[in-house]
């Protein structure tokens, strides 16, 4: 199964990077940080960075649910295991399922490309293609989607990369 633990913003690295080395191993399979691609200016010229797309989140696979969450006591710096107060509620299958073809293997979602035609977002390639109803806001000049997503349970807001290549009416 796969379970989020909430972090500090800004400490999802060390987390995680923590995690797979103090946590067993035969309770851990993996642990991991969803990110995307983006688009930032700097220099004058645009370079592709790659961010976290849930700030304050860590993402663990683990099959033994108790084992892992005594075993995640020994991890400093982690907030809490996300849950319903005493019950460690693992993602539910359609997110995790939604992870996995929104990021592919390598969990990095990469840029989107698309088109405006009558007030109304395209996109013609990329995970996005399909998903343009959880797009609540287009930032053509940052070059970025704002995104209403379903996930631990509740609505989450992030962002990610896309490059709207013509607007037509």
């Amino acid at each position: 199964m796969w379970y989020v633990i909430q972090v500090k913003t800004g400490n999802e690295e060390e987390i995680s990077t923590q995690c797979s080395r103090i946590v067993d191993p035969a309770v851990l399979e993996k642990s991991f940080i969803p990110y995307c691609e983006q688009m930032k200016k700097y220099h004058g010229e645009w370079h592709k960075e790659k961010k976290v797309l849930f700030p304050g989140y860590v993402f663990l696979v683990s099959g033994d649910k108790d084992r892992l969450f005594l075993e995640l006591k020994k991890v400093t710096g982690l907030t809490k295991l996300l849950g319903t107060g005493q019950e460690v509620v693992p993602l539910t299958l359609p997110e995790i399922e939604f992870l996995q073809r929104f990021g592919k293997e390598d969990q990095i979602v990469e840029m989107s490309r698309g088109i405006i035609e009558n007030d109304k977002v395209i996109i013609t390639s990329g995970p996005l293609k399909g998903n343009e109803a959880l797009i609540k806001k287009i930032d053509r000049h940052k070059r970025r989607a704002y995104l209403e997503i379903e996930m631990f349970g509740r609505k989450v807001e992030t962002q990610v990369g896309v490059e709207i290549v013509k607007k037509r009416e």
